[in-house]
């Protein structure tokens, strides 16, 4: 087994290659992508909730800033309940992102929020409540049970395999914010076998598992030494991320902050892009549109009344297209090299 784990971490790509894929990349910038009929991953991939109509559109205001990038959860339950309806679906997604000039990251597991998932019709948004009915990937206790693994391998090989060279992917993010929701060193198996399953497929993209709580030191370890590219979240001001990007930088590798833009937190378009984008660090913000995910609220402030927030948590857009902030949309229009958009005389 120790000689299986060397030989796969042996796969992982020279810093001389994940520079060069970097560098063959206009600046990478964009958002955390659900549509704003999906509550969670699996109403927006299973088949009767599947919505191109509104994927298209939503893609289209994210294109019109000049966003090149999303960042879009996969659900391994939709795969167990339709594997080749759920990767038609993924196809089709990709096409409408292609059409707009958008990659994708997709995400494979997750340690956040609800931690039991079913298919079928899923639960309506709470009232001012961030992410209400967000889904753990596979769950707990299911991510912590090494006999789920024979039911995850299948499904993640089966992914990578029929999009391993599909120039519409971006990269492959394994596995979000392993040791969440209290699961700590508990998620150390499944990330170590995500890597060996997906390693084992070699795709043409680059593998990673973003960074994000400072303190899991193990876990921190294994992500950042067996990810091609460097990547990591934070919702913190610019002092704080300004640290964070040097200490990262030490790895020699390209470095794509996969998760920030939290208002209240001063984690803000107006400081954190340009400083990303001065750093040539790449610029994933949580959020597009607003939605059914309810992310406009905070993670620790619910408004049970549903009403508006004083001040927006997350997203760029409202549902008919309008950014939230001008000001904030043209910033992002410019440091994506586009020109501001036309004023109506």
């Amino acid at each position: 087994m120790g000689g299986a784990v060397a030989v796969l971490a042996d796969q992982r790509w020279p810093a001389e290659k994940a520079q060069a894929w970097y560098r063959a990349h206009p600046w990478i910038s964009g958002a955390n992508f659900t549509p704003s009929t999906a509550i969670n991953q699996l109403e927006m991939w299973q088949a009767a909730t599947f919505d191109p109509t509104t994927i298209d559109r939503e893609l289209g205001y994210a294109a019109g800033i000049g966003f090149n990038t999303m960042r879009v959860f996969l659900h391994s339950l939709a795969w167990q309940q339709d594997p080749q309806g759920f990767k038609e679906r993924i196809n089709a997604y990709l096409a409408l992102a292609d059409k707009h000039r958008i990659q994708t990251m997709f995400v494979f597991f997750d340690d956040c929020w609800n931690k039991e998932a079913n298919t079928g019709t899923q639960p309506l948004p709470k009232p001012g409540i961030h992410n209400s009915g967000w889904l753990q990937d596979p769950g707990d206790p299911a991510s912590r049970d090494s006999l789920t693994f024979s039911k995850l391998k299948p499904y993640v090989q089966d992914i990578l395999t029929t999009f391993k060279h599909d120039k519409r992917v971006l990269l492959w993010d394994l596995y979000n914010e392993p040791g969440n929701s209290g699961k700590l060193m508990a998620s150390l198996p499944l990330l170590r076998n995500v890597f060996a399953w997906a390693r084992a497929v070699n795709p043409d993209q680059p593998l990673s598992v973003g960074l994000w709580a400072w303190d899991f030191q193990a876990l921190n370890t294994y992500q950042a030494l067996h990810s091609d590219i460097i990547t990591y979240h934070s919702y913190d001001d610019v002092a704080t991320h300004q640290r964070l990007i040097e200490l990262l930088e030490t790895h020699g590798r390209p470095l794509i902050c996969t998760e920030y833009m939290a208002r209240p937190r001063n984690s803000r378009f107006a400081t954190i892009m340009p400083l990303l984008n001065k750093q040539n660090v790449g610029a994933i913000n949580w959020g597009l549109v607003d939605g059914k995910t309810n992310t406009k609220y905070q993670w620790d402030t619910p408004l049970p009344d549903g009403s508006e927030p004083t001040e927006w948590f997350h997203e760029v857009f409202r549902r008919d297209g309008t950014p939230y902030r001008a000001d904030e949309a043209e910033l992002i229009r410019k440091l994506n090299g586009r020109q501001p958009a036309s004023k109506t005389p």
